[in-house]
């Protein structure tokens, strides 16, 4: 997720996972629409008017929960009301609208200039300390990937240290498909804002699949957080 610290999280709005009883931000969270006939949908980007609820648990944690009633239990109390109706396969919609936000995010930076492709152009760039963040496609060869990880950590001093690149749950075609290349096999950021927008979208996603490599500053915010809240609501 995107990179906070404590000071901007204490003047973010705070809200609480309705499942778990967590708290984090409102951009680490993900926020479920309660529409006007009491359908419940994802609302990914906080944006849908009337209320809704918010949830921070990983979408294995969320299938479990619909499937044995529990969040809709917690719906229907937390909104007052019975009429609550979850779409199918809410777990797999929520990803599926996380997938798009960050590849949308990707390519956009990718028309602004803000990202190289091509091993040789990005182990330069890596070892001139240029670069800012570095990804790599499901697909990537472990070679390549070690190749493209050892050069950042040339450039960026951090040799002997396991720094390397995010591996991405997504393939060369899916990443070619949204910067307009073709075989889009390593991506860098080389600008610092491109990479924590990028970031932000990326961490979400990560996290909501509950990849072991999602970042861990998205913990670390959210535990910033909690010596800052007191009464916080999962419901807005």
């Amino acid at each position: 997720m995107q990179r906070t610290t404590p000071n901007e999280n204490r003047h973010s709005p705070i809200r609480k996972c309705i499942l778990s009883g967590e708290h984090g931000t409102r951009a680490q969270l993900i926020r479920l629409a309660l529409g006007p006939d009491g359908s419940i949908a994802p609302d990914l980007f906080a944006k849908a008017p009337g209320r809704g609820a918010w949830i921070g648990v990983s979408g294995e944690e969320l299938t479990k929960a619909q499937e044995k009633g529990k969040l809709a239990g917690l719906l229907r109390r937390a909104f007052k009301t019975d009429k609550i109706d979850i779409i199918d396969d809410l777990s797999g919609r929520i990803d599926r609208g996380l997938e798009k936000a960050f590849l949308d995010r990707l390519g956009l930076e990718a028309r602004a200039g803000h990202l190289i492709l091509g091993a040789e152009k990005i182990d330069s760039a890596s070892r001139s300390g240029q670069v800012r963040l570095l990804l790599h496609a499901s697909d990537a060869s472990a070679d390549g990937s070690g190749k493209r990880d050892q050069a950042w950590r040339v450039g960026e001093d951090a040799e002997g240290t396991g720094k390397g690149g995010l591996k991405l749950p997504v393939d060369r075609d899916a990443l070619s498909g949204a910067l307009g290349r073709s075989n889009a096999v390593h991506v860098a950021l080389i600008d610092q804002k491109a990479a924590d927008r990028v970031m932000h979208h990326l961490g979400r996603w990560l996290n909501f699949k509950g990849c072991s490599n999602a970042p861990l500053d998205s913990a670390a915010s959210v535990a910033d957080v909690r010596g800052h809240i007191s009464d916080v609501s999962a419901i807005d």
